[in-house]
């Protein structure tokens, strides 16, 4: 079979299978060194450029994708975001295009040296991406990452390392290792997108989500808010006057979350901004 054949029979099956037909131009360009130009010209020497040692295992991977539901980045074990080339694995989320707007509204509203020098905390960090683009965004400040999965932290720290980042990786949950390292007042910024899906939700999400994300980073509780009420409350002790706090969150939970952060009478600037398919998908505030 030559690869125009297998790749012509690949993308039939991928509407067969409703999985979206631009994955697997994904694969092959994860997998080979074919270009974007390559596949749209169709270019007749390709299959000179694929060897059948490579055809086999684009299939042997493409059929995975189809029948046991296994996400494409975990497949190849590697996923772009932002301008990030990022590890992942089936211990940590797959960073998702609306996540990269977190550090966009945080650049937005953090022009101020206070932000720029001061210290950031990534809390339930997963792969690291937000991260390593704070530390990115942010290359006076002092960055740390705190998650309750050692595996995913171990991801992180690659993650890091390959794109050249320096950032404090702290095993625990949630705010615990930041008591152990007598950082309350201290914090100019809490990000993180943490589980926010309602348990009962998890199980009825996509395959490829239910059956290979790790579920642990997306329970959110019987509601979905358990973590996002743990952020609430616990921020104040960590972050200095003035202090950002942004988290992400689902569609129909942001009014909710204004409404803890109102509650809660320590906050001042609550903002919800929207994602790019003009969803409520992230809530900031600041520390008064």
């Amino acid at each position: 079979m030559t690869f125009w054949e297998w790749y012509d029979r690949s993308f039939l099956s991928a509407k067969q299978y409703d999985v979206p037909v631009y994955e697997l131009d994904w694969l092959v360009l994860r997998l080979t060194c074919l270009d974007k130009l390559d596949l749209r010209l169709r270019s007749p020497d390709i299959s000179q450029k694929i060897t059948p040692e490579i055809l086999t295992k684009l299939d042997q991977l493409w059929q995975k994708r189809l029948s046991d539901r296994i996400p494409v980045q975990y497949l190849t074990g590697s996923v772009t975001w932002r301008n990030l080339e990022l590890q992942v694995s089936s211990a940590v989320l797959i960073p998702r295009p609306e996540t990269e707007l977190i550090i966009d509204i945080v650049e937005e509203n953090c022009q101020d040296p206070i932000y720029q020098n001061g210290i950031w905390v990534d809390l339930g960090t997963g792969s690291g991406a937000i991260a390593i683009a704070l530390a990115q965004q942010f290359p006076q400040a002092e960055i740390h990452a705190v998650d309750c999965s050692q595996a995913a932290l171990e991801i992180a720290k690659t993650n890091a390392s390959k794109n050249y980042q320096q950032i404090h990786f702290h095993h625990g949950s949630w705010f615990e290792p930041l008591a152990k390292l007598n950082l309350q007042n201290h914090l100019a910024g809490i990000v993180s997108n943490p589980p926010y899906i309602p348990s009962i939700e998890v199980l009825n999400l996509q395959p490829e989500v239910t059956n290979h994300e790790p579920h642990l980073a997306l329970d959110g509780g019987n509601d979905g808010l358990d973590a996002i009420r743990e952020l609430v409350n616990n921020a104040p002790q960590y972050l200095i006057s003035g202090g950002f706090w942004i988290v992400e969150l689902m569609a129909g939970q942001a009014e909710i979350v204004r409404s803890l952060l109102q509650a809660n009478g320590r906050y001042t600037n609550i903002q919800i901004h929207q994602d790019y398919a003009a969803i409520e998908r992230f809530v900031s505030a600041q520390t008064n």
